[in-house]
């Protein structure tokens, strides 16, 4: 069995404090000083329309004119604000080619505005961009590494708005579980409460616990929490098995149970080769040479015989058995999902 404390945690890091969070911005701007990598101006009208529209606030017209480069790009540019962020200080950003552009390096990021899902511009990006990869191509051959089409720029982007919340000046507060579980919702209340000597965290639901500022705590809300933050406190989870079909791994929780079944499972192995003569024509004759197909095809079908689950195995025991079937990935997935369907698993199957 695992031992109980394997499962002990601090509050910090299982719960999510209200108001203190990221929030995502993003931004259309244009690369340039590209070694003729960019955009295609032909091929990517965005990237010509919003050259023209910088030229021309920069007063140079280029109306009506045929505007030919290779050295520019038009990018997205994304951000996470980091919460609390004050104005005048720096957070990096992302940039990803939105064009035909072969690669970003070399390239220079020009003032790009950062808006926030209100439509507000909280920061101005710019500067040069970094990439983690490169492309080198010939006539005959092209190396690429990584993905040249992104980069980023660290301290790139300056905040010139900041998000208005006093968590300070709060009187309550709710902590939000990153793993929602009603036991754990309740341990975390009760540990907080023991600690503090009065009814402060009240669990509202599986998700949510709220705090209520104690009468005569010395300090505020931020006090409050900073206390708390350290207390650990045994997690608990559901029982659940999470399957990703298209890569076949699997994870099954420590608390999965199994009723008492019966496993069988068969492998269906076919082989084909293929063996091609060469048949040559007679001497002095006007035929030419072939190739006569050949092919062999095996098909072999290896049994198993049932292998027995006992009921309430632990986790161990159940993979010990599975792994005695000596069946793979992809049919241990579906052996699963067959012993979920006869009711015989006490958990719940997560499939990505």
């Amino acid at each position: 069995m695992v031992p109980a404390q394997a499962a002990a945690a601090r509050i910090k890091d299982i719960v999510d404090v209200e108001g203190i969070r990221e929030n995502q911005l993003v931004g259309y701007g244009l690369v340039v000083g590209l070694d003729g990598t960019g955009d295609s101006l032909n091929n990517s009208p965005f990237t010509k329309q919003s050259l023209q529209s910088m030229l021309e606030r920069l007063g140079v017209n280029t109306a009506g004119q045929n505007v030919r480069t290779a050295n520019v790009a038009a990018v997205m540019v994304t951000a996470n604000l980091p919460p609390f962020s004050t104005q005048g200080s720096r957070m990096d950003v992302s940039v990803a080619s939105l064009g035909d552009s072969k690669s970003l390096q070399g390239g220079t990021l020009l003032v790009t505005p950062l808006l926030g899902a209100d439509g507000e511009v909280y920061a101005i990006a710019q500067g040069p961009v970094s990439i983690n990869g490169f492309k080198a191509q010939g006539d005959a051959a092209t190396i690429i590494s990584g993905v040249p089409t992104t980069g980023r720029i660290s301290s790139g982007a300056v905040i010139e708005r900041e998000i208005d919340f006093k968590l300070g000046a709060q009187s309550t507060l709710r902590l939000a579980l990153r793993n929602p579980d009603l036991t754990t919702s309740r341990r975390i209340a009760l540990a907080i409460n023991d600690f503090i000597g009065t009814p402060t965290a009240t669990p509202e639901d599986p998700s949510t616990v709220r705090l209520t500022l104690p009468r005569g705590f010395n300090g505020n809300i931020v006090d409050l929490v900073t206390d708390i933050e350290q207390l650990v406190i045994e997690t608990d989870q559901t029982a659940k098995i999470v399957i990703d079909e298209n890569s076949g791994i699997i994870v099954i929780g420590k608390d999965v149970r199994v009723s008492s079944v019966a496993v069988a499972q068969s492998n269906l192995t076919v082989t084909i080769a293929e063996n091609p003569t060469i048949v040559q024509p007679a001497p002095l004759s006007n035929g030419v040479t072939a190739v006569q197909p050949s092919t062999n095809i095996n098909a072999n079908l290896s049994n198993t015989a049932l292998a027995v689950v006992n009921e309430s195995v632990t986790l161990q025991q159940l993979v010990d058995g599975l792994n005695a079937l000596g069946i793979a990935p992809r049919d241990l997935i579906a052996i699963l999902q067959a012993i979920k369907a006869t009711g015989a698993l006490q958990a719940e199957i997560e499939v990505l």
